[in-house]
């Protein structure tokens, strides 16, 4: 009896062999002859082995998504610790004012910054990201910047815009809208930076350049989601200030799970001064150069707030990518295994049937 020696079934390419009769007078009949000459397995678009490259192409992306997200949430802490670090600052300045507005009582404070007027030119302040990967973060945020562009021009009222992110700049400046000024987010945004920007929207306000400046951000309301936003800038009121309450948010870990805790604060309590106290300028002087001080922080820590949106979004994203590649390598894992099954089983049939045509 003669047995055929054939290709290994096992090997990870399926490559069929050349079989070599092992007695060279037995006829061969037609059927080994074209087993001989068959192909390998072809499974969906290619080989087999075609399969398992995608399968390890899959497995490495779901590695760097997920360092990807790892490092954004280290850059989250970064972000809230920066937050935590100028609280101190913002709660005596804001106590400071409350006690200075009580002690004015219920005189009409006359200051440029308090002062409302006729609106007749809006300065936008836009905070997007400088990269993407971040889900629809910079997307919402240019939504919300155009629906309030056409807002204010289909009541007749002129803008202009600075945008803070590279996002935004291209995508405004390809359209054609009217930009004041540009400049980059960055990833950890310093006072300095918000000075300069603080700088420049008082000196329009302040010349008359502009009648009304509002801030177009990203609020951070916990991991999963945030809400684009707009606050007006300057005027202020002096209401507002003195009762404005703040929320800190803090990423933890819970069985390995990262989560948020929000807690509110509330307003400052306003600082007393005794009544025989005397001010070496007057209470309104000294509001008018702390006014200045608060504009700075509340665009510095817009712009803390919109990179930490930034970073939630993006560590969402990486782990929805990371996710998706767990579930794609688990199905192309399954099409692998079922090809190799099938290609196993027919080459173990076309062995029987080889032996038995030999036999006949």
């Amino acid at each position: 009896v003669a047995f055929l020696a054939t290709a290994s079934a096992f090997s990870p390419a399926f490559n069929t062999q050349p079989r070599v009769a092992l007695t060279p007078n037995v006829e061969v009949s037609s059927d080994v002859q074209s087993h001989r000459t068959r192909r390998s397995t072809i499974v969906m678009d290619g080989k087999a082995n075609a399969i398992r490259d995608r399968i390890k192409s899959v497995n490495n992306t779901r590695k760097i998504t997920m360092a990807m997200k790892l490092v954004a949430a280290a850059k989250v802490r970064r972000a809230q610790d920066s937050v935590l670090a100028t609280r101190p600052f913002s709660e005596t300045l804001q106590s400071v004012f409350g006690g200075l507005i009580n002690r004015l009582g219920g005189e009409a404070v006359d200051l440029p910054l308090l002062t409302k007027r006729e609106i007749k030119k809006v300065t936008l302040v836009v905070i997007t990201g400088d990269r993407g990967l971040c889900g629809g973060y910079n997307a919402q945020m240019i939504k919300k910047a155009e629906a309030r562009v056409n807002e204010l021009t289909e009541q007749g009222i002129d803008y202009e815009l600075v945008l803070i992110g590279n996002k935004g700049i291209t995508y405004f400046e390809r359209r054609g809208y009217n930009i004041a000024e540009t400049m980059p987010t960055g990833q950890n945004p310093t006072a300095k930076q918000a000075n300069e920007i603080s700088e420049k929207l008082l000196a329009g306000y302040l010349s008359g350049e502009t009648d009304t400046v509002e801030l177009l951000y990203t609020k951070f309301v916990n991991l999963i989601s945030s809400t684009p936003s707009v606050r007006t800038l300057v005027p202020l009121s002096a209401t507002d200030i003195a009762v404005e309450e703040d929320e800190i948010f803090q990423l933890t870990s819970e069985s390995g799970e990262f989560s948020v805790e929000k807690t509110t604060k509330e307003a400052a309590e306003p600082q007393e001064f005794p009544n025989d106290m005397i001010f070496e300028q007057d209470p309104t002087q000294i509001l008018n150069a702390i006014l200045p001080l608060y504009i700075n922080g509340q665009v510095l820590r817009t712009m803390q707030e919109s990179v930490a949106s930034e970073l939630a979004a993006r560590m969402n994203a990486m782990q929805s990518a990371s996710d998706n590649a767990k579930e794609l390598s688990k199905n192309l894992t399954q099409v692998y295994n079922r090809a190799r099954q099938a290609a196993v089983t027919q080459e173990i049939l076309e062995i029987v049937a080889g032996a038995q045509a030999v036999e006949n």
